[in-house]
């Protein structure tokens, strides 16, 4: 996954404010319910919002010389024949396929646009972050029913050093707009698989990893 020079110190700055944080203070006490190994029904998440360095395939029924593979530009835009710089991030496919398709009325009858996401990165809003002491701390796409077992697996697990056990997950509350810290215990998931360590995500969680202190 790429990210550019201003994301990547931006995220190591607060990143680091926030393990100092972890490290200096004792658990908070809440704690997400236990979530199974295996997804317990086909869960849908909320419409996909298309983000900077998504690729993306533009079809276009019966004139396919208008159509193209594209990624989205970090500021956001892509470009394609006949139609140039047009937002793309923060737009579901099928509101990007109906922009598209009214531009291109003006040149074509009737035009069927459909837009697919071929490797998805996400909104900020719907990334999973995981910063501190992990193998390859990352921002990963969300997808539905994503567990924190899922997450570790992405980042290649904790690094040598970890204090799993007293790692936290940061979460805005949806209705409130206030942010919210939950004890995490990591390393009795992935190094005791304890099944009740196991939690559910949600898009835009971040997860903090300390490093042990001995």
């Amino acid at each position: 996954m790429r990210f550019s020079a201003k994301f990547t110190l931006a995220l190591a700055t607060s990143s680091a404010m926030l393990l100092s944080g972890c490290a200096s203070t004792g658990g908070t006490g809440n704690s997400l319910p236990a979530a199974g190994f295996v997804g317990d029904g086909a869960q849908v998440s909320d419409n996909y919002l298309i983000g900077a360095l998504d690729e993306l395939t533009v079809f276009v029924w019966r004139n396919p010389e208008l159509g193209a593979r594209v990624q989205v530009r970090p500021d956001g835009r892509i470009t394609t024949p006949l139609i140039t710089d047009m937002v793309a991030v923060g737009k579901t496919p099928a509101q990007l396929a109906e922009d598209i398709r009214v531009i291109l009325a003006e040149y074509i009858q009737d035009p069927l646009v459909s837009v697919m996401v071929d490797r998805p990165q996400g909104t900020f809003s719907q990334q999973i972050r995981i910063v501190g002491a992990t193998e390859r701390p990352a921002a990963i796409p969300y997808r539905a029913n994503m567990t924190l077992l899922d997450a570790m697996i992405a980042v290649g697990g904790l690094s040598e050093f970890a204090a799993g056990d007293r790692a936290r997950l940061i979460r805005v509350d949806r209705e409130s707009g206030q942010q919210r810290q939950y004890d995490l215990r990591i390393a009795s998931l992935l190094r005791r698989g304890d099944v009740r360590a196991n939690v559910r995500l949600e898009p835009g969680d971040v997860i903090i990893i300390p490093e042990s202190m001995f």
